[in-house]
């Protein structure tokens, strides 16, 4: 296979082209999305949540990790999980609406995390902490069972939840990060390593 090098990088593997495709794809989901195309919609974003824990995990077993990989993955990430949170608000939004307090409180950390990455580093961080990418599991297990089989409120509260956890460390990781860089396990590791 060619290489194509970025930074000292071959960026031409399996899990980079998984992580293209949700890119590729993120338009046309977005179509179907505020077309009320639902079922092609759950179709479509069922096959990104898939291909989300396939990326990652290819790239960790094959040993496959590179910068461009995980800012790739991450920014794929963004894209999948914005278009499965637009499906909340356009075809289950009765379901969530009661339970909204805490889908505010993650999307604030969601994006405050961000802010912190960009004003700090100046980029997308591609760190995969162990919570955020649990956290990444069990939504995309939420937004799978809620648009193939329906809403279950405490599935609901453990994967907002979960994700109110792993965003507030993932701000903590970013104030104690001197610059971003892959394999930062966690708060935990990260404190433990400067010791």
């Amino acid at each position: 296979m060619k290489k194509i090098l970025v930074k000292g990088e071959n960026i031409i593997n399996v899990p980079n082209f998984i992580s293209l495709y949700r890119l590729v794809v993120f338009p046309v989901i977005l179509f179907m999305a505020v077309t009320g195309r639902e079922s092609w919609f759950v179709t479509l974003l069922c096959i990104s949540l898939v291909s989300d824990v396939l990326d990652g995990s290819i790239a960790r077993y094959f040993k496959l990790q590179t910068n461009f990989g995980a800012a790739l993955d991450n920014l794929a990430d963004i894209c999948t999980y914005a278009m499965a949170l637009l499906g909340l608000f356009v075809f289950k939004w009765s379901d969530i609406e009661p339970h909204a307090w805490i889908l505010y409180l993650f999307l604030t950390l969601f994006i405050l995390s961000y802010i912190i990455a960009f004003v700090r580093f100046g980029r997308i961080p591609g760190l995969h902490l162990y919570s955020a990418v649990s956290a990444g599991y069990i939504q995309g297990i939420f937004f799978f069972i809620l648009f193939v089989f329906g809403f279950y409120t405490w599935m609901y509260y453990i994967a907002v939840g979960w994700g109110v956890i792993a965003y507030t460390e993932k701000i903590l990781v970013l104030f104690k990060l001197d610059k971003i860089r892959i394999g930062v396990k966690g708060l935990y590791w990260l404190l433990k390593v400067k010791k």
